[in-house]
Formats: structure tokens, sequence, C-alpha cells
């Protein structure tokens, strides 16, 4: 019995010590077969799939994207502007220089002419006439026409009147020779004014000629049709430009790549005494436009002719405006009758556009002038007048209820002339 009883113990012992074995090897088992699911596992296949469940719960990827960037919001645009103001042709016939002329001190004063318009002039950056007499002084004697010379005071009168920008090339440029004409423009330089249209060498010829007015640069040129048979000298055809169309087109081209914003061009053409354009000049004026001028202004006719405002492209393919006038009239002279003793005033504004570098023309308006004469003594006295305005303040005591009459009936007409191309 005692022997069974130990044979029995000896077993039991033995399934303990191989039962805890076992159950050691199970634990070892299970630990490998569960291991790679638990945190800090680096298999491959855990790397992949935590990445693929990092993906599946990533806040950034489930949120809303953010709104895109809105686009820069474009400068306010900066505008510079001016006025250009040009009239038609100053001239000096010999009854205009009595009544002007100061015995005591052997001087003339023709400021009173240009009076009742220097408020208007005042308007202008930029403010041009036709200098239709050349102003060579004394020494050549003064003289109306056929031949002019003007006494300096006259150019004095006109700087003090306001303007700045005189065109000289016209068919009376060489009325006093070579010599007139160089001495002419030594007087204008003298009195500050930018001159156009005639030169004393080859060189200042081929300077581009730019007036800046409020930022804004204005290339100017002038032509004349011819210089009444007088024959400019030979090797000197910079002393008065004449109208050569190519040459035209070329200055132009020259000017803008000197940087001017805006051309405008004096134009010496067309018919005297006629109230309408030719049709050449309707073409050149267009031709010129279209090669890159703003404003055409036209005289020699005497008289007002229409004007129109067109639209054309500039260097960039932009439609812009361009002014057209085909004559002025008379700004100062002593022709009467027929509407010789008119001219007009144009006020136009121009407008550059800093920011984009464009430049227009905006409005225009013309302002009809008479030329009125009295005679207070033996010698005729002359004063510019702004029609329009005369005729709202009727209050000029030299000016009759006839005259009045006659003002209004002719400011209509020269109106629907004006605007006849319109």
């Amino acid at each position: 019995m005692r022997r069974s009883t130990r044979h029995k113990r000896r077993r039991k012992l033995f399934w303990i010590p191989l039962t805890a074995l076992l159950a050691a090897a199970s634990l070892v088992v299970i630990y490998l077969l569960v291991q790679p699911i638990w945190p800090g596992s680096s298999g491959p296949e855990e790397t992949s799939n935590d990445a693929a469940d990092s993906a599946s719960i990533d806040p950034a990827a489930s949120a809303t994207p953010p709104p895109p960037t809105p686009e820069p919001t474009p400068p306010e645009p900066v505008f510079e502007d001016a006025v250009w103001i040009g009239v038609g042709d100053v001239m000096s016939h010999s009854p205009q220089l009595p009544g002007a002329y100061d015995a005591e001190l052997d001087t003339y004063d023709f400021t009173p002419f240009f009076e009742e318009v220097k408020p208007i002039l005042a308007q202008g950056d930029w403010v041009m006439a036709n200098m239709e007499t050349p102003v060579a002084g004394k020494d050549f004697g003064y003289s109306g026409y056929p031949t002019f010379n003007a006494p300096v005071e006259l150019a004095e009168a006109l700087k003090g009147a306001g303007f700045n920008l005189l065109s000289t090339a016209n068919n009376h440029s060489l009325d006093k020779g070579e010599k007139g004409l160089l001495r002419t423009l030594e007087h204008l330089k003298e009195l500050g004014f930018t001159t156009v249209g005639t030169a004393a060498s080859q060189e200042e010829a081929d300077t581009p000629v730019i007036s800046e007015q409020n930022g804004i640069r204005m290339g100017l040129l002038s032509y004349t049709y011819g210089t009444n048979g007088i024959p400019i000298p030979e090797g000197k055809p910079y002393l008065v430009s004449l109208i050569d169309e190519e040459k035209m087109k070329s200055d132009i081209r020259k000017l803008r790549d000197a940087g001017a914003d805006v051309v405008t061009i004096a134009l010496h053409f067309g018919n005297e005494y006629q109230t309408t354009p030719t049709e050449e000049q309707k073409r050149l004026a267009r031709a010129l436009v279209a090669a890159g001028a703003d404003i055409i202004a036209g005289s020699h006719p005497h008289v007002i002719q229409p004007y129109e405002v067109i639209e054309t492209e500039d260097l960039n393919g932009q439609t812009k405006k361009a002014l057209i006038i085909y004559s002025m009239g008379n700004f100062i002279s002593n022709q009467r009758g027929d509407s010789k003793d008119y001219g007009v005033i144009f006020k136009v504004g121009v407008r550059k556009n800093v920011t984009e570098g464009t430049t227009t023309l905006t409005d225009v308006e013309a302002i009809p002038t008479w030329v009125h004469r009295y005679q207070p003594d033996r010698y005729y006295r002359y004063r510019v007048l702004p029609v329009e305005e005369t005729i709202a303040a009727m209050d000029d005591e030299l000016l009759g209820t006839n005259i009045y009459k006659q003002l209004q009936t002719d400011y209509d007409m020269l109106i629907q002339r004006l605007e006849s191309l319109q």
C-alpha cells in the first residue's frame, strides 16, 4: 500500500513541472501570435497598415480645404490733367500799328488787343498761336501785307496774355528773308516762347520739340504748304518745315520715341477764305492722325472752318479720340467782312493715366472770338472779344444794340459751321 502511494506521489510530481512547461510554451505561442497588432510594432506590414489607418483618420484630410487666395486688388489709377488752348492767325496789318504807338516813349503797346480773352487763355497749360508775321525788329522796317514785319512788342503782348507756344511755319515765314527769320527766332526765344516750324540750324530742326505740363509731355510739329514763292535758301531746308507727308509721319514716330505722350501738329494748309475744308485737307489730316497725331491745329484760310473729333487707335491698339481743326480763323488782324474778323479759341482737356501709361483727349470746347475794331480818334483800336460771353453780358459801352444783334446772328452761324462735320 505504501509503495503504491509513493508511486502515485512521484507521478504527480512529474506532471506538475510538465504542466508548467506546457503553460509557459503556450504563453510564448500566444504572445508571438498577437504581438504584431500590439502598439510599438515595427514590422513592414504593420507600418503599412498604420499609415493607411493614420491616413484614414487624419483630421486635416477630412477638414474643409482653405479658401483660395483672393486676387490682389488693382491699385487705383492715378491721373494727371492739363489743358491745351489753341488760336488761329496772329497778323499785323499796317492799320494795327498807329493806334498802339506811344510817340513819347517810341514804343508800341499791344496789350489791349488781348485783355478781354486773357482770363480764358489763363485756363490753359499749353497756349498756342500761329505767328503769321515776322518780328524781326525795327531794323527790317515795320510793314503789313504782303510782306509782314511787326514790332517785337506784339510778341511781348502775346507773352503777357498767356501764350507760351508759337507755330512759326507759314507762308509769311520768309517775308524778311533768312536774316529776318533768324532774328524773329532770337526775339521769340528771348521772351521764353517755345517755337516750332522754323529753325536756325539743321541740328535745331532735328531736335524733338516737347513741352511738359503737369507731367504730360506734348510733342509739337509745324508745317506750311509754302512761303509765298520766296525760295528757301539753297542748302538750308531746315529754315522752314514744308508739308511732306512721309517726313511728317517719320517726325511723329521720332516724337513718340522721344517720350511724347500726345502729339500736336500745326498745319498751315487749305484755301484762303474758304469756309469748308478741301478733300486734300481731310485726307492729309486723317493720315497724320492714323500715324499717331492727336491734335491737328489748322490755319491759313483766315476764316473758321469746321472741326471734327474722330476715333482712332493708339500704338497699343486701344481706341482713342483725336481732334482735327481745319482752320481757327484770324485771332487778331485788320481783315473785315465775310467772317474774316472772327476766330475761335479751342480749349482741349488732356488726361494721362499714369498707372497705365496712356493719354487721351477729354473735353473739347470751341469759343468763337471777334476782332472789335473801333476808332476813337485818327487811328483804329482793336480788341479780341469772346462772342458768347460778350452777348451774355451786354454791358460793353463800346458796343451798340445793332452790334449785339449782328454778333448773335454771326455767333449762331459760326457754331453751325464749326459743328457741321460732327
